[in-house]
């Protein structure tokens, strides 16, 4: 049965969709913030949406928005909000991004809402789950592969920037040379190919927890391991990714041995 928070964060999501749909390869302006990223009106938009929706089922809660900043809640329940994690991809008319929503209660994530609006066409993709509740597109309940030797492994990357400057460099080409195969789905897609048992490792070291939180707990409940790339649990200065089938997560975090630079 789904739960009044799970409920209204998939009203909250569809509704966010209903804007970017409308603006989808249209015209909007474009900003860019302090570290060059891109911005726009219609990510502005959609996380007010989304904040609206939130708050017409819990007033009290707390807020940490990619635009709007952080709005100090009941101090057990924070929403995390990305409107459109990929505003490049958006920008540009591609359909590599995502709407991400997420509960922490009381400092631990329970509940995931990914929606893509645009991939596929006008189909879209919506993943959620819930604390002890599994992970789910549609009515199709979603299970990580049972994959747990290297050498069978589809391993994705996303941003890398960090690992790039880092002695983890060369161990991840020593791991590439013992995975099957190596892609970099990045953003939400990869995420769910390895909840939906499609891929089986993802590695990526410069993210922000608005971009994942979301994504931890549909993976988590599919079966996955989600941690940083140290193996600590996501917390809200995340900014690193080593998820994984329960079989290759260590295997992985072994092999890196990963200590962010300095």
């Amino acid at each position: 049965m789904t739960s009044p928070y799970l409920a209204a964060a998939l009203e909250a999501a569809e509704a966010a969709a209903a804007v970017i749909r409308m603006a989808y390869r249209g015209q909007f302006s474009v900003d860019y913030k302090a570290d060059a990223s891109p911005v726009t009106e219609v990510d502005i938009a959609a996380e007010a949406t989304i904040k609206a929706v939130l708050k017409s089922h819990f007033p009290d809660h707390g807020f940490y928005g990619e635009e709007l900043g952080r709005e100090v809640g009941d101090n057990e329940h924070l929403w995390l909000i990305d409107p459109i994690d990929g505003t490049k991809s958006f920008v540009r008319g591609y359909p590599m991004f995502s709407t991400q929503i997420a509960l922490m209660h009381k400092g631990e994530l329970v509940l995931g809402v990914s929606s893509a609006p645009c991939w596929d066409g006008a189909l879209g993709e919506v993943m959620f789950a819930e604390k002890g509740q599994g992970a789910w597109c549609d009515n199709q309940r979603l299970q990580v592969s049972s994959t747990n030797t290297l050498a069978k492994t589809t391993l994705s990357t996303g941003n890398l920037a960090r690992l790039a400057k880092s002695p983890a460099w060369a161990r991840l080409g020593e791991l590439i040379g013992r995975v099957h195969r190596i892609r970099g789905y990045g953003d939400f897609l990869h995420y769910h190919l390895l909840a939906g048992g499609k891929i089986d490792a993802i590695v990526e070291s410069d993210v922000n927890i608005l971009d994942i939180a979301a994504l931890s707990v549909i993976v988590h409940e599919a079966g996955g391991v989600f941690t940083d790339l140290e193996g600590q649990p996501l917390g809200l200065d995340t900014t690193s990714v080593c998820a994984a089938t329960p079989g290759l997560h260590q295997q992985l975090l072994d092999m890196l041995r990963w200590t962010p630079p300095a």
